[in-house]
């Protein structure tokens, strides 16, 4: 498998225009022409197209699972589509997108599941339908009106209300990485931001797995991290490698610094650092 790239968007048109008959469901048509989205240099309407939504989710979702199968495997893990799990507010219509879990089901306990990811991918580029459906490339995502991936604020908004909903759903969730997949860099007023989610621990990266969406100047990664474009496999299998073998913890509180520093003082009374730890957690739980 290889990262995001102008031919895997090529084939998403390619396969879709197959089974979904007319091309108005996948393209803007402008006059006689069809264009992924509107031209920079063309009057009118910017928004992505509602009716290609539903291909191109399901189409990401497949294409991620397939690319993390195998980096799965190799820990001895499955990569599910589609995961529930209510105890973590993983519902049948809020299902993670993808997991690294210890089975290939789609239902899973909270102790079974290793990563989550939240895929937030579309169409990049711009392409224009020619004759016999053939798919031509026009321009990178700076040459069209639309908002692609994590350059939309919805999008992201949408992926941080989940994570967020995921670590307020209680302890068993604590221990979840839970990881935002897109094909986009990230516009300049969410590099804070993103930085902040993983300091935090509400989330542990953004990831852009499309290594080259434009050759002029973009977003390539945030200062602390919070945001990296993928530009190969290996490092993608070295991050899934850290996510899975740090035992980090989340937590979250807002407490008086008198309330605060008595906790500290308390949970300092136990041996072992893990012991001290364990016992602040166990506390901060209990506010």
């Amino acid at each position: 498998m290889e990262l995001w790239n102008t031919e895997t968007e090529i084939k998403f048109f390619e396969e879709t225009l197959k089974s979904i008959g007319s091309p108005e469901k996948l393209f803007y048509k402008l006059n006689s022409e069809y264009y992924a989205y509107i031209p920079k240099s063309v009057k009118g309407d910017g928004k992505t197209l509602q009716s290609r939504n539903s291909p191109i989710g399901k189409f990401t979702e497949k294409w991620t699972k397939d690319l993390f199968a195998p980096i799965a495997k190799e820990f001895g893990l499955y990569a599910v589509n589609g995961v529930i799990c209510e105890e973590i507010g993983l519902s049948k219509r809020s299902n993670a997108d993808l997991a690294f879990c210890k089975s290939n089901n789609v239902n899973q306990k909270h102790e079974d599941i290793k990563i989550i990811f939240e895929i937030k991918m579309s169409i990049v580029s711009n392409y224009k339908l020619k004759p016999q459906n053939r798919i031509e490339y026009v321009g990178d995502y700076k040459s069209h009106k639309g908002n692609p991936s994590l350059l939309r604020s919805d999008s992201m908004l949408k992926a941080i209300g989940k994570s967020i909903n995921i670590r307020v759903s209680g302890k068993e969730s604590a221990k979840i990485p839970i990881i935002i997949l897109g094909n986009s860099p990230i516009t300049e007023s969410y590099s804070t931001k993103v930085d902040l989610l993983k300091t935090a621990g509400v989330i542990q990266g953004f990831l852009s797995l499309y290594p080259n969406p434009t050759e002029s100047d973009h977003i390539q990664n945030t200062s602390k991290n919070g945001f990296q474009t993928i530009e190969n496999i290996d490092t993608l299998k070295n991050l899934c490698s850290d996510f899975l073998e740090e035992e980090l913890t989340y937590f979250s509180s807002m407490l008086t610094k008198t309330r605060l520093g008595e906790l500290i003082r308390i949970s300092n009374r136990e041996k072992s650092d893990e012991e001290k730890a364990e016992k602040f957690l166990n506390m901060i739980r209990e506010v």
